[in-house]
């Protein structure tokens, strides 16, 4: 727990990015350059898809009504940038973000997942965004009364003091003539209960009272533990009747003890509810996940394909009849009211190693006109994917590692050889992309991490160190397909 104390030297606070409203699509897709290696096109495609947005804000609303987003199908092999470019343009526009497997979703009649939870997905994380913006606005009001509640429970108040006869407080003689309506006795005895207190409150900022046990008075909902399964699905119905009947058992309090600094942390989360009008919050939060939110379907072309009539992918195109409505723009009901999803935008993406995207139903693909496809990664990819982007492969096994006292040095010799190893189990077994780097990664590196809490010191990676722990794994055909 850190309370900075008035004068005292801050972090230093991260450089302002640029708002959504400012970035061009050239200044969209140099962002994302610094997470995702290649793909221009893709890129290109999102950053206009997102500019749009910020045009159609500027727009008369009679007319932004009528312009609907340009929807987006990505095809292209796994582990080349689909769902971490939706993913980062998502997060570099603050606009909520859910990403949904089609394979997971049933047609209506069939036991599993309805369609329309995405859109209930989508208006949970949209609330949770605004709340986080607004936890930040009021978290200086709460630490300030969380302290305050703290040193009550450090230092009660104290009780009234009778006021004193006239013979009693003529002994007293204070520096200063007392407040109207307070005794000199009182006076005397409030200074050093304030004293008392600043003292206490200096402590707590620094820390030494973090262990010291104090009793807190939390607050309990007794709710009985049941589910009712309807056509709705089992999250939305449940999640109503206890909101419904939580009035009716209402909230118990109950007197906890535990240690200062885990009664502050409870007291701020307590004090910034109490600070946070969550109708305003959900009101904000349905409207931008309207306006502004992004579906991912991912794994679209698993349900792509005609009915053979029979079999487990009998309702394949069921699923897909079943997104059409939603796709198109259609008002789907949630606990926090209708949701409209007219001007949500939707990125649908898939291999289509055994499909092609002309088996969608016609009117799928109609909703999804802007279509472009990802490049398989080669060898140079790698090489860049490891070094270069801000989440590098390298740097993040460098950080985990130097945890326990290990510091790893990789050279370029050594990268070089991990990307063609990958390249070659790629070629060699499935094509899965990126995501070899991190099997071949582990692969070296497995007792550098077990060993790293007893061992420590340097490990210089190079090329030798690389061909020592794969080599022969890669050279080994049916030996890499198991193991990388």
């Amino acid at each position: 727990m850190v309370i900075y104390l008035p004068g005292e030297q801050r972090e230093p606070e991260p450089e302002p990015q640029p708002s959504f409203d400012e970035l061009t699509p050239r200044e969209i897709v140099a962002e994302l350059d610094k997470y995702i290696v290649g793909q221009n096109a893709a890129k290109r495609a999102v950053a206009v898809a997102l500019r749009n947005r910020v045009r159609r804000q500027k727009l008369p609303a009679e007319v932004a009504e009528e312009i609907l987003p340009k929807n987006i199908l990505m095809i292209g092999p796994t582990g080349v940038g689909k769902t971490e470019i939706a993913r980062r343009l998502a997060r570099l526009a603050g606009c909520p973000f859910i990403k949904v497997e089609a394979s997971k979703y049933t047609e209506v009649g069939y036991v599993g997942r309805d369609v329309e939870s995405m859109v209930r997905d989508l208006v949970e994380t949209s609330i949770d965004m605004i709340r986080e913006e607004k936890l930040d606005e009021v978290a200086e009001r709460a630490d300030q009364t969380a302290e305050e509640r703290v040193l009550d429970l450090l230092l009660p108040p104290s009780s009234p003091v009778p006021v004193p006869s006239p013979s009693s407080s003529s002994s007293l003689t204070p520096d200063a003539p007392p407040a109207p309506g307070i005794s000199p006795t009182e006076v005397l005895r409030r200074e050093p209960a304030d004293r008392t207190r600043e003292k206490l409150r200096a402590q707590l900022r620094e820390g030494k009272l973090d262990q010291r046990m104090v009793e807190v008075e939390v607050r309990e909902r007794a709710m009985p533990s049941f589910e009712i399964i309807t056509n709705q699905g089992v999250e939305e119905m449940d999640v109503n009747v206890k909101d419904m009947l939580s009035g009716l058992f209402g909230q118990q309090k109950k007197k906890r003890k535990m240690t200062v600094a885990d009664a502050f942390e409870y007291l701020i989360q307590e004090e910034e509810n109490k600070l946070i009008d969550m109708d305003q919050v959900t009101r904000a939060a349905v409207e931008r996940a309207e306006q502004m939110g992004i579906i991912f379907i991912d794994e679209i072309d698993k349900v792509a394909g005609r009915e053979s009539g029979h079999g487990p992918d009998v309702s394949r195109e069921g699923v897909q009849r079943d997104i059409l409505p939603i796709v198109e723009g259609s008002t789907v009901n949630t606990k926090h009211g209708p949701i409209k999803t007219d001007h949500v935008l939707f990125i649908a993406a898939g291999a289509f190693h055994m499909s092609k995207p002309s088996d969608l139903i016609p009117e799928l693909q109609g909703r999804l006109p802007i279509r472009v496809e990802l490049d398989s990664l080669t060898a140079e990819d790698f090489k860049t994917i490891l070094t270069q982007p801000k989440n590098a492969l390298v740097e993040q096994y460098k950080a985990l590692l130097a945890t326990d006292g290990v510091t790893l040095d990789f050279r370029d010799d050594a990268i070089e050889q991990l990307a063609n190893f990958a390249m070659t189990v790629n070629e060699q077994t499935e094509n899965i992309g990126a995501r070899r780097l991190h099997t071949v990664l582990e692969r070296m590196l497995e007792d550098v991490s077990f060993e790293a809490p007893e061992n420590g010191g340097i490990v210089v990676v190079d090329r030798d160190y690389v061909q020592k722990r794969l080599a022969d794994v890669v050279a080994n055909a049916d030996l890499s397909g198991y193991i990388l």
